[in-house]
């Protein structure tokens, strides 16, 4: 039986994908979290029995270390960190106290059972590009902001942990991945939530700004297929779509697509981490992924059809 660590577990990539791996019932999945943007709706039914919830603190040695000398794990996926654009920016120090989680995890692993780390990074990590599509290898790394410099940071931990003892890793770079587990604070489930209730929604600036977005069983499929497939040892993956869409045109097709009632408001424009344009070289992903993507359109469908996301949002 593989064990399996997941921290950040109760979050949105982190919860889906808890919930794939424990359909191999090959797989015991421990689950960390602190629940400071994690909730315990987002976790797995409780009729699966190979799995298992510990509220901890991974930036905590303590706390972690107890878990990880509890389980023989043979592999982490270290998902854990401050998320959302407003609480980054407004708490930068709890930010870079992820570094202390990140750290913690590699030296736990480090000699112990666990054959392979897999980290979550961020298209953040680019900043503001030179070049699109922005590939793993050719795109300078331009990041400011908190967030973006602890992802910066991570991927050469865990580089440096390889090259000094030999701790295989993969590192994700995920891209506005949404779904049914995502909250609020995230553009997707904001402006759906906003449209559901017939509330205005609101754009930072002019709305001009152009992102790709990705629906969570893309994100979860590729990274299940990853380990599986043991591939990408010791590399680094763009996750997400490549279909450009600004703001704009997505608050107009949410407002279309449930025949909402809201109207766009636009606010001033943040003061920094908002990045004009962001889109992916995606080819690894699609490679590994063997299907189409899933359309912007389908995932914003399933999302209006799922009980979770309107229990979340108090339409239930």
């Amino acid at each position: 039986m593989n064990k399996i660590l997941v921290t950040g577990g109760a979050g949105n990539v982190g919860g889906a994908l808890v919930e794939k791996l424990i359909l191999d019932p090959s797989n015991f999945v421990v689950v960390v979290d602190d629940l400071s943007t994690g909730f315990m709706s987002k976790l797995p039914s409780p009729e699966f029995q190979n799995w298992k919830f510990i509220k901890a603190d991974v930036n905590t040695f303590h706390d972690i270390s107890t878990v990880m000398h509890s389980y023989n794990f043979d592999y982490v996926f270290h998902f854990a960190a401050v998320v959302g654009v407003h609480r980054t920016q407004e708490n930068p120090v709890s930010v870079l106290n992820d570094i202390e989680g990140i750290r913690n995890v590699l030296n736990l692993s480090k000699n112990s059972s666990v054959k392979h780390v897999y980290f979550s990074s961020s298209s953040e990590v680019y900043g503001e590009p030179v070049e699109l599509p922005q590939h793993e290898y050719r795109t300078p790394l331009n990041s400011r902001v908190p967030y973006a410099v602890v992802k910066n940071v991570g991927e050469c931990f865990f580089r440096s942990y390889w090259q000094e003892f030999g701790l295989p890793y993969t590192i994700f770079r995920f891209f506005n991945t949404y779904g049914p587990n995502q909250s609020t604070d995230f553009v997707v489930s904001r402006f759906l939530a906003s449209a559901l209730k017939h509330e205005d929604i609101t754009i930072y600036g002019d709305g001009k700004q152009t992102r790709t977005f990705t629906y969570v069983d893309d994100t979860v499929d590729t990274c299940v297929n990853i380990l599986r497939d043991g591939l990408l040892k010791n590399d680094v993956i763009n996750i997400g779509s490549d279909k450009l869409m600004t703001v704009i045109d997505l608050a107009n097709m949410v407002i279309s697509m449930t025949g909402s009632k809201s109207k766009v408001i636009h606010l001033p424009p943040l003061k920094e981490g908002d990045m004009t344009r962001r889109q992916p070289d995606n080819s690894k992903m699609r490679s590994i992924l063997g299907r189409e993507l899933i359309t912007i359109e389908e995932g914003i469908s399933n999302m209006i059809r799922s009980p979770k996301f309107r229990q979340s949002i108090g339409l239930a």
